[in-house]
């Protein structure tokens, strides 16, 4: 598992001091890309092979808010790995280790010049698959 540690600013806030709830998915896209960093891929390196990822589906479940200036971690594993697509599995805990967020986030690998949908890198594919649960 991946973990990425995040300080709640208060341009991430409503007018209550707590998240507003679309910046928990900036949050998850961060980590993902930590995660896939710590594999051995960074997004230059992808454009540079003509390919991007691209979320596919979003399932997320808002179990308590987060609020200014707290630190939350984020969490996160490859749940499956298919040849064009990956699943991950986040979750969102504050700073007493509560949890706050769960999400499953499904990512496809598109050819950046056509749009469609392409095969993960060998490598990387090989990476995931030995990684599923965590890093």
């Amino acid at each position: 598992m991946s973990s990425l540690k995040i300080r709640i600013y208060f341009e991430d806030t409503d007018a209550q001091g707590l998240v507003y709830n679309s910046n928990y998915l900036k949050y998850l896209e961060r980590a993902r890309t930590e995660f896939l960093r710590n594999l051995g891929y960074d997004q230059k390196k992808l454009l540079k092979e003509g390919l991007i990822f691209v979320v596919k589906k979003v399932n997320l479940d808002f179990i308590k808010p987060a609020e200014l200036d707290e630190i939350i971690e984020v969490k996160s594993k490859i749940k499956s790995v298919k040849k064009v697509s990956f699943t991950f599995v986040q979750e969102i805990f504050d700073s007493n280790q509560i949890k706050i967020l769960d999400a499953n986030i499904k990512c496809g690998c598109l050819e950046i010049k056509n749009k469609k949908p392409f095969k993960i890198p060998l490598g990387l594919y090989q990476s995931m698959n030995e990684n599923i649960d965590g890093i």
